[in-house]
């Protein structure tokens, strides 16, 4: 099983919902923290970390003395990333989207493939949990790449927890697609109200089972409740704003360690996932 957390925006407490979920169900599961501009998860689950893998992907370098100056491989670029002026050809790594157009175009074979490191993945244990999260270059754009190979380490025997980044763009898209079920985490605000129509929005284009946290629900209004119960989403917890869950955050730790009872609300939020799963509803 793999559930995807995800939110319209920062700071509503996805990575808190889902390291909290993670070690509560325990023995069998793995946390895939996709959230790779900025990963947080490992700040609460300190894991070991036994190995990593720099990550790269594939840019055109061209060999000029090939190279007829044709401009096909500039024609089929939509990024821009190519640039041919008369006997004058440049390349722009940071715009290229590695789609492979280039090479297959160019009819004079000048196009060769060349490595541009993405960023980093980290993989080691939990305590009983298995742990992998990607960490983008300083001033890289492509995220999408460096998330599919995070997901790459998906175990089908574990249930799966994903720390998807937050908005609605394409990184995210990369972190909920294929995912089982959805968990979106927001806060009772205009603000939250408005991202999570966002996030709503994209999750039923991809057609997966969507459930809701609240979190700080006891502040702000009622708007929230109301979108959900108009659009049929399950509000399957709510989290108070309370002064021992703040300071459990700002310390890195987690809130079924401070607080106990909280464990059981967590149990149970698994199960109302597992429950609609099961029963095959989507909303």
């Amino acid at each position: 099983m793999i559930i995807s957390v995800a939110s319209g925006k920062g700071g509503t407490g996805k990575t808190t919902v889902a390291t909290n979920l993670a070690y509560t169900l325990g023995t069998g599961v793995q946390v895939l923290d996709c959230d790779v501009e900025e990963p947080n998860a490992h700040l609460f689950l300190k894991p070991n970390i036994e190995q990593n893998e720099s990550v790269y992907t594939i840019v055109p370098e061209i060999h000029k003395y090939r190279c007829s100056f044709c401009r096909k491989c500039a024609e089929i670029c939509r990024f821009r990333a190519i640039a041919v002026m008369n006997e004058v050809i440049l390349t722009f790594p940071e715009l290229c989207h590695s789609c492979g157009g280039c090479f297959a175009v160019c009819p004079e074979n000048a196009v060769a493939e060349k490595g541009r490191e993405l960023g980093m993945i980290e993989k080691g244990r939990a305590g009983d949990l298995d742990f992998v999260h990607g960490r983008l270059r300083v001033g890289e754009a492509m995220s999408p790449p460096l998330i599919k190979r995070v997901r790459s380490y998906t175990r089908e025997e574990l249930i799966t927890i994903i720390d998807a980044p937050p908005g609605t763009s394409c990184p995210v898209i990369a972190a909920m697609k294929g995912a089982d079920y959805v968990l979106m985490v927001t806060e009772p605000t205009p603000f939250g109200l408005n991202d999570l129509k966002l996030a709503v929005e994209a999750v039923k284009l991809l057609n997966i089972p969507c459930g809701l946290v609240i979190n700080r629900s006891d502040m702000g209004d009622r708007r929230v409740t109301d979108y959900a119960e108009q659009e049929n989403i399950a509000v399957l917890m709510e989290i108070p704003f309370e002064r021992r869950i703040a300071e459990a955050y700002s310390k890195g730790r987690l809130i079924v360690e401070v607080l106990p009872g909280w464990k059981e609300k967590f149990l149970e939020l698994y199960r109302c996932i597992e429950k609609q799963i099961n029963s095959g509803n989507l909303r």
